[in-house]
């Protein structure tokens, strides 16, 4: 019975192992805007959700759209400080394999700025592969750090 026990644990530690180097895999493609593995480590049904309440994503926009910002709009992207942890839902909505990744980012843009957020972004992985993520970040920090201000309408 121990032995039994021992090999489920064994199994499901080595599919969180798995699942964090996936996604750390995934995060470097992005960092080194290698598109074709980005497309690789993406399920055929992904589908992206975030920074901000109804901005969705799926596969092939998602690695086309890293392409278009990397061509006009950011220089580098790195994730700096990144914590990853594998966690397990076992009901619900959300029930499922997710590898949580807490990170400071900064972020180059063609302008020669740079800005320094913190993100959350958690990666559900199903068969190997990364069907959802939940990305949150401030983006009035963000534009803030550019120069821009926020003015409350009159």
């Amino acid at each position: 019975m121990i032995f039994i026990l021992a090999s489920c644990g064994s199994s499901t530690n080595k599919l969180q192992e798995d699942n964090v180097a996936l996604v750390k895999n995934y995060v470097a493609a992005v960092e080194s805007l290698n598109y074709a593995a980005m497309g690789d480590y993406l399920a055929d049904n992904y589908m992206g959700l975030g920074p901000s309440y109804g901005d969705t994503i799926y596969k092939k926009e998602a690695v086309e759209n890293w392409k278009a910002n990397v061509a006009k709009v950011y220089e580098k992207i790195e994730h700096t400080l990144a914590t990853y942890a594998p966690v397990t839902i076992a009901d619900g909505p959300s029930k499922g394999d997710w590898v949580v990744c807490l990170s400071e980012l900064k972020i180059t843009f063609k302008s020669g700025k740079s800005v320094m957020i913190w993100a959350n972004s958690d990666y559900k992985v199903e068969n190997g592969k990364i069907v959802k993520t939940i990305t949150l970040y401030n983006e009035a920090d963000a534009l803030r750090q550019m120069g821009f201000e926020i003015i409350a309408p009159q």
